[in-house]
């Protein structure tokens, strides 16, 4: 048995387990083990804090299902709240190293907001077959893949069984995508349920899910609008928080200077025992 310490956190209702990194540590199999909601301690997934030699630090994304995730908005937010709160760094942004990049980090306490790398393979009204029925959808990569969905009635969607069935179409294969289901709120709003390739499930919120749903809205809602910047979205998001996210681009739909904002919280610490 080993005592591993350990710092719960959440983001817009996105649970996570940071630890510091480990070389005894085979991190798909703890992040099963850790993440299981009855036998572990229960999480969305695990953020395991290192070193870089490219960045200010670096940070690690394991899914509960023990795959690694590119980049997780929200991870990357209490990730900046655990830096800050256990490193105190000068700098009042600092970089994060991640397999989809570098993004920076600000954080004021619970309030913290990452810039993340910018976006691609914007793909709009994409026809797919699922069930036996014809989709519109959206794509576009945030760090990780997104299909973007408009609906009405986003509480009577079936967010596990048709995220699922789009998850893992032919289309977005071989690496999957996960699949957000927007409906729109109000003028500048939308609200936004999605469904987490990794975790396999529904989430309370995804932040690069927040990011794809905003940018795509933010498209159709304004399609004479070629170039701008500082152009402005909230999300609002299953758990009822609302994220907020800021972004520039161009006439090509090149897309840059993306900034969540939102909560990141310490919900506890302390040691977790794996055999």
């Amino acid at each position: 048995m080993v005592s591993i310490p350990f710092v719960k956190m959440a983001g817009a209702g996105n649970d996570f387990i940071v630890i510091e990194a480990r070389q005894d540590l085979d991190y798909a199999k703890f992040s099963k083990a850790v993440c299981a909601r009855q036998s572990g301690i229960g999480a969305d997934g695990v953020l395991v804090f290192d070193k870089s030699t490219q960045s200010d630090y670096r940070m690690r994304i394991i899914n509960a299902d023990g795959s690694e995730a590119e980049m997780c908005g929200n991870g990357a937010r209490c990730m900046a709240a655990y830096i800050m709160a256990n490193l105190k760094p000068a700098k009042a942004s600092f970089g994060i190293e991640t397999l989809a990049g570098e993004i920076l980090a600000e954080a004021q306490g619970e309030m913290v907001r990452v810039r993340l790398s910018n976006p691609k393979d914007y793909r709009p009204n994409l026809n797919i077959t699922v069930a036996h029925k014809k989709l519109e959808v959206h794509y576009i990569d945030t760090g990780v893949p997104h299909t973007v969905i408009f609906v009405d009635g986003l509480q009577d969607v079936d967010a596990n069984s048709l995220g699922a069935l789009v998850r893992n179409h032919p289309r977005f294969a071989p690496r999957g995508t996960n699949v957000d289901f927007v409906e729109r709120a109000r003028e500048g709003m939308v609200a936004v349920r999605t469904f987490e390739r990794g975790v396999e499930a529904e989430t309370l919120a995804c932040g690069t899910g927040a990011v794809a749903s905003a940018l795509i809205a933010y498209f159709h809602a304004n399609p004479n609008i070629k170039k701008q910047k500082g152009a402005f979205m909230k999300v609002l998001t299953a758990s009822k928080e609302i994220l907020e996210i800021t972004f520039d681009f161009d006439e090509g739909y090149n897309i840059d200077n993306v900034w969540l904002k939102g909560s990141a919280k310490l919900i506890a610490k302390g040691e977790y025992f794996y055999v």
